[in-house]
């Protein structure tokens, strides 16, 4: 689902005084020049576990792999340094997914609960989370990086995952949805779906400190 959207700010810290003094600081400079029109503040759960009980952003690209993954090289230099952001916010169905046995819920996410490993290719259905979210070409995996972010009202009944994905360009990231909405092969969906559903959503451009900088210098048009 597409949300109509022109800025989009990823405020992270370890505290969450800091968030909210920079989120407020953020705003009084932008005034009346934008209109909000989605706010989500997430939340770390315990071993950095989604809503659904499982730990999330296990197979996240680190250190040189990372930036080779997530940041744009030579291959588009007018946006070089900058990167590609996903957003989707995410509601649950605890009721349902609760319901169903440990196990079941395994099944679809293609990973162990409690300890975290991947599913025997064996017994791991080629509809799980895992299976429909690996993209590979040319033989190689091509990973994007996860910054997903827990976060809900219980008093609300509301529970969700606000996906964030960063990566060197949109095709990794369309393919997944379309693995995971449209299915691989068709109707092969992922089961994950059925208890989760996409509220908002949105594709982003990054740039890099240097194209900012290099904007905040142009003259505005008149």
């Amino acid at each position: 689902m597409g949300t109509p959207g022109d800025i989009l700010l990823h405020i992270r810290a370890d505290q969450m005084d800091l968030c909210f003094e920079l989120a407020t600081q953020l705003m009084e400079r932008l005034g009346d020049a934008i209109s909000v029109v989605d706010e989500v503040h997430g939340f770390r759960y315990f071993d950095l576990r989604s809503i659904v009980g499982f730990v999330d952003g296990t197979e996240n690209p680190d250190g040189r792999e990372a930036v080779d993954f997530t940041i744009v090289g030579d291959e588009d230099p007018a946006f070089a340094g900058g990167s590609y952001m996903l957003v989707q916010k995410y509601l649950h169905d605890m009721a349902g997914w609760n319901a169903l046995s440990v196990e079941a819920q395994e099944r679809i996410i293609g990973r162990t609960k409690l300890s975290d490993i991947e599913l025997d290719e064996s017994v791991k259905p080629s509809s799980s989370h895992s299976s429909l979210t690996t993209i590979t070409k040319d033989g190689q995996e091509v990973k994007i990086l996860r910054g997903n972010m827990p976060f809900g009202r219980p008093g609300m009944g509301e529970f969700g995952t606000y996906f964030i994905g960063y990566a060197r360009s949109p095709e990794p990231i369309e393919q997944m949805l379309e693995n995971m909405f449209v299915g691989r092969p068709p109707g092969n969906y992922d089961k994950l779906l059925d208890y989760s559903s996409a509220a908002t959503g949105g594709l982003f451009f990054v740039p890099s400190a240097a194209l900012c900088e290099e904007l905040s210098e142009r003259h505005p048009q008149t």
